[in-house]
């Protein structure tokens, strides 16, 4: 396993400011009550050339019958299971408290080395409160103020030296396909990357709105590597009501932009609503890999016609762009989800597809030639040329005399004829016309 810190403690200590303090981003939702960070948050770090990767964890809580903090204590646990180093993270201005001893009493059955940093150190008047964190008999303990940075790199010249220099937590994951998980809220995008994954990875409840943070997960299995990424349900403006999940909806649609392929889960019971169309038009408009998941397909009375009349109805709801996969899944029963990671990689194939000018040029010049631009006001629209453009999603430049008397229903038609030859199926396409 590579160099793995998990950040551990409980609620409101400031755990999230300091994940991102050591990967340098904003990825984890940071607010001034308990209970926000949910999931495991997985980032990369790197200090004085050693590479890592940083688990923040929610606020460990013990004995209580709240729903969720009963999942957030199994995530803080299967974190400290993974991680080589353990950042146990405590608050100066309150001192121990009975939740740290709990937390203390858990990190040492672990056996892991652990570092206790007293946080919110802000300012020097708080020098030296520390002193009865050694008490706890972990080793040695850290000021820091997470707001501020002060003490960051005290702590982590200390922690790399447990490191091997030359490990690489994993590959580049920049360089892996990004495949996000959209919806609105309460479809089963979280059940369906802890089906995919066979662990527990993302919080489930049927309460909407359980996921706030993007979730990255590194699926690589069955000759699939690939970074799978769990988002917030992204609801109407409207019923945003705390700014806690704006910030969760926020993260969603720059996990859309992030993406290469968008698995777009809609609810089989409910159909698609105004909602999720909005959400589609994000991805289109984005022109990211669609894969359509109509989840929940269990709950649903059919019989042989069923799901030919549900698709059928589908893809007159999302025209023009229909040319989309569309799967019916149960995330419960399993029912076709690895047919999703197929269909997914397949789109993303499709995007990333280079046509040869040439072999463009060979047929696209003959359908033009045999079907070729209306004329209008006696001008006659002359296609001389044309080539993929250098861009991530696939577009493509044709070149003529009098681009500006190009009608939009020609243009659909270019665009339906190079579907039917080249296959982007699942891929919203870009075409231009230039000036030759």
């Amino acid at each position: 396993m590579g160099n793995i810190i998990a950040i551990v403690g409980r609620p409101n200590v400031g755990k999230s400011t300091l994940f991102n303090r050591l990967t340098e981003s904003r990825r984890a939702i940071v607010k001034e009550v308990s209970g926000v960070t949910r999931d495991r948050l997985y980032g990369r770090g790197v200090w004085n050339g050693v590479e890592f990767s940083v688990i923040d964890t929610g606020g460990y809580v013990k004995g209580s019958d709240d729903i969720f903090e009963g999942e957030i204590r199994k995530q803080v646990e299967i974190a400290i299971d993974e991680a080589n180093v353990i950042i146990f993270m405590v608050d100066v201005t309150t001192g121990i408290v009975d939740l740290d001893e709990v937390v203390a009493n858990l990190l040492r059955k672990s056996r892991k080395k652990v570092y206790i940093v007293a946080n919110k150190v802000d300012n020097t008047e708080r020098f030296g409160l520390s002193a009865e964190f050694w008490s706890l008999g972990l080793g040695e303990v850290f000021d820091l103020s997470a707001t501020n940075g002060s003490g960051t790199g005290e702590l982590l010249d200390e922690i790399v030296k447990e490191f091997d220099i030359d490990t690489d937590p994993s590959r580049e994951e920049d360089d892996l396909p990004h495949f996000a998980v959209v919806g609105k809220p309460n479809v089963g995008k979280s059940s369906l990357v802890n089906a995919l994954t066979g662990e527990e990875r993302n919080i489930v409840t049927d309460i909407s709105g359980t996921t706030r943070d993007s979730i990255n997960t590194r699926y690589n299995s069955f000759g699939f590597d690939f970074m799978l990424v769990d988002t917030a349900g992204i609801r109407k403006k409207a019923k945003v009501h705390e700014d806690i999940e704006y910030y969760s909806v926020l993260r969603s649609v720059r996990a859309i932009e992030n993406s290469d392929v968008c698995i777009f889960m809609i609810d089989a019971q409910e159909g698609i609503q105004k909602q999720d169309l909005n959400i589609f038009y994000i991805i289109e408009k984005n022109s990211k890999g669609i894969v359509v998941l109509v989840n929940k397909w269990d709950l649903v009375e059919k019989d042989h016609k069923t799901m030919g009349e549900y698709e059928e109805k589908i893809r007159e709801q999302l025209a023009p762009f229909n040319d989309v996969p569309i799967l019916f899944t149960s995330t419960i029963t399993k029912q076709r989800i690895h047919k999703a990671l197929e269909t997914a990689m397949y789109v993303h194939e499709n995007r990333v597809k280079k046509i040869p000018t040439s072999k463009l040029n060979e047929v696209m010049l003959d359908i033009i030639l045999a079907t070729p631009p209306p004329s209008l006001k006696g001008k006659y629209v002359r296609i001389k040329y044309v080539q993929q453009l250098p861009s991530h999603a696939p577009s493509f430049a044709f070149f003529c005399n009098l681009p500006q008397y190009i009608p939009d229903s020609y243009k659909r038609f270019i665009e339906n004829r190079m579907r039917d030859i080249f296959d982007f199926k699942g891929v919203p396409i870009k075409i231009f016309f230039r000036k030759k």
